[in-house]
Order: C-alpha cells, then structure tokens, then sequence
C-alpha cells in the first residue's frame, strides 16, 4: 500500500507498511459518521516525507501551499494558520492593530449571525468591539440581510459572515449594503471551501477571509486553516501576529531593523504576537488534499442527491424534512447533508435524532445552533436575547444535519441509509 521513502539526508530507506507499526482503527458504530476522512496514503505519504527531512516547522512547504492556495483561490495573500479558529482571531486583531492606518477602535459594532460558531464570535469580544447579532434565513440558515440592513447603525464597522455549511447568501446584495454603509466584511469560510457565488470563489469578496482544513472539512490536514488578506498592508501585520510579532518575512524588515542597531536582528520584535503557525507537516498533508478539492466536492454532491432523490420518490415520503435550500446563484461545496425537521414532530424531535443515531447514522445541531442560548454568552451583558431572532430559534430547535462520504456511495449504501431514515420517524 505504501512506497518506499528515501531519505539521502538520513541515508535511510523506510518501507512504511513494515516500520510504522500501526494499530488497525476500531471501526465507527456509525456506518454513516459525520467525519469521513478525505486522508489518502499520498497525502499522509507527503506529511512523512516533510518529517523524514527534519525540517518540520513552518519553512518552504507552508510556504509552497500560500502561494497555491492565492493563485487558486485568486487572493492577493494567504497565510497559512494552526486552525480556522486562528485565522478568525488573526483577522480582528488585524483590524485593531497599531500598526493599521484604517483600524477599528473599542467599541465599534460588528454584526454576527446569530447560528455561530464560538470562535466565530468571540475573537470579536477579545479585540475589544461589540458584537451585534442579526438573525438568519429560514431555509439556507445564512444570514438575513433584511434584518442585517435594520441592525447598521453609524457604529456599524464590520460584518463578520459566516458561509454556512457550503452554501452563502446572496453576495451581489450584501456588497452593495457593506460598500454603502462603508462597512469591513470578514468571511469565515471554514466550512465552504470551494463553493463559488456566480462562478467566484466564495473568500474572495471580503477583506479578509478564514478557511479550516479540520479533519471533518472539504480538505484536511489535520488541524490547519488559512487568512487570506487583500493588502500588503494587512499581510505584514497577520505576519507579525501569526509569529511572536517576529520582525522575519515583513516587507519593510530592513526598514525597521536600521532604526534599532542595537537589537539583535535575529530577535527582533515589532509588534504583538501569539504562536499560531502551521508545521510543514500539516501544509503537506493539506497542499496534497487541496489539489483534489474539486473531486472531493463533487463526490460529496453526488451522494447528497443520490440520498435525496431517493427519499422523496419512497412512497415512505411525507415530508418529514425540508432539505437545505441553496442560494440562488451559489455553486456549494456541501458539508454535509442539512434538514429541518418537520413541525409535526416537535415531540419526538429528539428520540428520532436518537434513533437515527443509534442505527448508524450520526448527526448533530446546525454549527451550536442560536449561539445566543449557549451558557457560555450568558454572563455577557447584552441587550439582545436569544427570542429576538425566531428563524435563528427554529433552526436552533428543528434543524440537524448528517455526513456525507468521500466515496461515491453505493446502491446498497443509499438504500441502507434511506431505511434508517424512514425508520427513526415511525
């Protein structure tokens, strides 16, 4: 299964499937599980390879996967990130920062859907602004932009737009409100890499956009994620942030390093930092992953319509779900496959998600549902409560979704999980 690596720096030669000494994994209870690995031996192959030369820590592979991930994606600049959550962080703390002429200041407003997930949101409280929740649609669970245009106040300086599991929003009408009201779009696009609006890639629209390669998304490599930015401006700042505020690879690192002689130029500190960089390990593994991104997306849409075409024509059918409506003029990159369930069945919500669970299809809230109802918020003061966004409330109550395979499911796979789905609502 594995080919040989050679190694001339350590003069050795490993045969995996003979050195690594690998414990066979416990099979899933679930044959349906949320997380189906995209892994393939080429892509985990890279990964060793990366580790086989010694230099592991972010260097010229990291480096390799920004410039393709930019080329593809058509972004001036990515930098490549520890997690999605990080890449969030990164963003806001961009936004205030020192060295940024254009920077928000304490207490300006961002607006946030109200279904989020937490390091959607809370890199918003850490940087000092107030997040303003606005409700999102009834049927593709992205935000509202009928709510969103009443929230904007003259304190309005942000949008932070989640795409939803693949899907978006209608982008052509959201830019025309944000350029009108002079107002800075984020786009956490962690779980809609790939998915395009009017054949551009979603990612692309804002001034700054985060992706996730977590194990679950459309590619993996591992943990990882990626910041794209628009502006030299802004990549020198994510830079110095991304590393300690370490002086290395700015554009104007000459500049500085001759106002300070008496510091040490391989120490040299500019800004604030954290320690949010990647390894060549995961950049490997995800540089592998990302050059198969179309075909992943496309073997996760087959199954999605070959599950939903064969549940609505079972004469079982009786419109137990609404299934996620795309948004018009999207082309998504489907996470997985996302239902509402029918109001008829309030009372056995949740013994039929249990069911479906317990015969083998596992399955889980819309992201944590109306984030507003999450003990973690509640000692925040906010004006805002959770019954003041009613299409947030019934996603939040009626809302649930399954995974799809990397694999092109089989008759007798969709068959099996059709009879599971029919099962769990008698």
């Amino acid at each position: 299964m594995y080919k040989s690596i050679k190694s001339k720096k350590m003069g050795l030669t490993f045969e995996l499937n003979k050195a690594l000494k690998v414990k066979e994994i416990k099979k899933s209870k679930h044959h349906f599980p949320l997380k189906d690995s995209t892994f393939r031996s080429k892509d985990l192959i890279e990964g060793i390879r990366v580790i086989l030369s010694r230099n592991v820590t972010m260097s010229k592979v990291t480096k390799k996967f920004e410039k393709i991930f930019s080329q593809k994606m058509k972004m001036p600049f990515s930098l490549m990130v520890n997690s999605g959550s990080s890449a969030n962080l990164l963003a806001f703390q961009c936004l205030i920062n020192p060295y940024r002429k254009k920077r928000l200041k304490k207490g300006d407003h961002v607006l946030v859907p109200s279904i989020c997930w937490p390091t959607s949101f809370w890199p918003i409280i850490q940087s000092g602004l107030k997040p303003v929740f606005v409700d999102v649609d009834k049927y593709s669970f992205n935000i509202d932009l009928k709510d969103l245009e009443k929230k904007i106040t003259k304190k309005t300086k942000a949008l932070m737009l989640i795409h939803v599991l693949g899907n978006s929003t209608n982008m052509e009408k959201l830019n025309k409100i944000l350029k009108k009201n002079k107002i800075i779009l984020v786009e956490d696009t962690c779980e809609s890499i790939g998915a395009k609006y009017k054949n551009k890639f979603l990612g692309t629209f804002g001034d700054f956009s985060t992706f996730s390669f977590y194990f679950s998304h459309q590619i993996s490599s591992v943990e990882g994620g990626m910041i794209c930015c628009k502006t030299k401006e802004d990549e020198d700042i994510i830079k110095a942030l991304r590393s300690h505020g370490w002086s290395k690879d700015l554009s104007n690192q000459r500049k500085l390093e001759k106002k300070f002689k008496d510091i040490n130029k391989s120490f040299f500190f500019v800004n604030s930092g954290y320690n949010l960089r990647p390894t060549d390990i995961q950049a490997a593994i995800g540089l592998s992953q990302f050059k198969s991104l179309n075909n992943f997306i496309k073997v996760r849409k087959i199954n999605k319509n070959k599950i939903i075409n064969k549940i609505i024509t079972d004469s079982r059918w009786n419109n137990q779900v609404r299934f996620l409506e795309k948004t018009k003029n999207v082309d998504p990159s489907w996470f997985g496959l996302t239902m509402l369930m029918d109001k008829k069945f309030k009372k056995k919500r949740k013994s039929i998600l249990i069911k479906l669970d317990k015969m083998g299809i596992e399955n889980r809230p819309i992201i944590s549902g109306n984030f507003l109802k999450q003990p973690a918020i509640k000692k925040y003061k906010f004006i805002q409560k959770s019954s003041d966004f009613p299409n947030a409330n019934y996603v939040h109550e009626f809302g649930f979704f399954v995974g799809l395979k990397n694999k092109i499911m089989s008759p007798n796979e969709t068959t099996k999980f059709v009879n599971i789905f029919f099962k769990s609502f008698q």
